[in-house]
């Protein structure tokens, strides 16, 4: 009995990471996009010649397209994840219900 208990604790942590992975993936997505977006406007006063300041850029907006990526392919595993935690949760209520009515039939 004390296993169903903490099946339900142990699922609503698991779905509570989900949810907080998920809010940290899109808002380093949303971070990362909008200085790619102030990078781009390119209207820096520095001590770098252009063409320092340009690669300088450049090599940043990479980076940042590679955090996007990252919490892009992360946000699509907890996905994966949550379908695969529900598939198994299903499929292990259904094996309880044969092994019931297999079990209660040869008995009868």
């Amino acid at each position: 009995m004390s296993i169903s208990r903490s099946l339900p604790q142990s699922k609503e942590a698991l779905l509570k990471s989900y949810r907080t992975r998920l809010k940290d993936d899109v808002k380093s997505m949303l971070e990362n996009f909008e200085e790619i977006v102030k990078l781009s406007k390119g209207e820096h006063d520095t001590q770098l010649s252009r063409m320092t300041q340009c690669e300088q850029d450049t090599y940043e907006m990479h980076v940042r397209a590679a955090n996007i990526v990252r919490a892009g392919e992360s946000t699509k595993q907890a996905e994966c994840d949550q379908k695969l935690m529900s598939l198994r949760d299903d499929m292990a209520a259904d094996l309880y219900d044969l092994e019931e009515e297999y079990y209660s039939s040869i008995n009868k």
